[in-house]
């Protein structure tokens, strides 16, 4: 078990998780290197603002983000957010990130991370018929007056632990 889902685990029961989850991603080494941070954190964690502090930190070549530093803020958001949300009987794993950069950016951009009640719904169903699912969100990297960075396209990976524990034992032992 990692540091951070010791964490977690010690938060569990809290009324303030969102508000801890908040603070350990703000002061997480790993998350701050990518100027990343987070700004709001809905009760239920359904909803997370982020943003993307431009600098010289991740100034590129050309002197703008570096697109690495985009993708670095935003990966671990949804699949922290997904596991936070369904619980632990539930595996949550990123498979893929596509990226279409729409413009260079040299300022402070925003980020949204939503799930609504229905998706969340639909996943336990998909789950509980098929055991596993992989689903696709969107996100869009956004200025202060809505003007689209880029556009980014997430894959992940969701089943029950159960069935990814004997999905890893049947992996192991056909080796």
């Amino acid at each position: 078990m990692s540091f951070y889902q010791e964490l977690a685990n010690l938060l569990e029961k809290s009324p303030n998780k969102h508000k801890y989850l908040k603070l350990f991603f703000n002061i997480s080494p790993m998350y701050r290197r990518s100027c990343g941070r987070l700004i709001e954190i809905s009760k239920d964690m359904h909803y997370i603002k982020g943003k993307i502090i431009f600098s010289y930190k991740n100034m590129n070549y050309m002197g703008t983000m570096f697109g690495g530093s985009m993708l670095s803020a935003t990966d671990p958001i949804y699949m922290v957010q997904l596991t936070q949300i369904l619980g632990k009987k539930y595996v949550v794993w990123d498979k893929s990130v596509k990226a279409k950069f729409k413009r260079p950016i040299k300022k402070t951009v925003w980020v949204e991370y939503i799930f609504t009640e229905n998706e969340i719904k639909n996943i336990k169903k998909i789950i509980e018929e098929e055991d596993e699912i992989t689903i696709t969100k969107q996100l869009k990297i956004k200025d202060i007056e809505g003007n689209v960075y880029a556009e980014l396209e997430k894959e992940l990976y969701v089943s029950t632990l159960a069935f990814y524990k004997e999905k890893l034992r049947l992996r192991e032992s056909n080796k």
